[in-house]
């Protein structure tokens, strides 16, 4: 793989990380302060947490858990990090 692709394939994965994180905290600052916001008193439980809290920081690290290993697994790739030496073979 030439240098120039390699560049090219870490900006783009360096990018989609950038929008994953986006993502996260979209929904993460969505579930808490948008179903926090209220009285405490008229919260509404789940297993015995605030909704908030169980969306927010239980279901938004399940649903970004697996949106990361999807995104690894079908648009990462596998790179070279050492320059292929020119004269393969050769002992100095």
């Amino acid at each position: 793989m030439k240098k120039k692709e390699r560049f090219g394939q870490a900006h783009k994965e360096a990018l989609i990380s950038l929008g994953l994180y986006g993502v996260f905290f979209a929904w993460w600052y969505g579930a808490a302060y948008g179903l926090g916001s209220g009285d405490p008193s008229s919260y509404t439980y789940i297993w015995g947490m605030p909704s908030w809290f169980f969306y927010s920081c239980i279901v938004g690290y399940v649903v970004i858990s697996f949106l990361v290993w999807a995104v690894v697994r079908f648009f990462f790739k596998e790179i070279p990090l050492d320059e292929p030496s020119k004269e393969e073979g050769s002992e100095l």
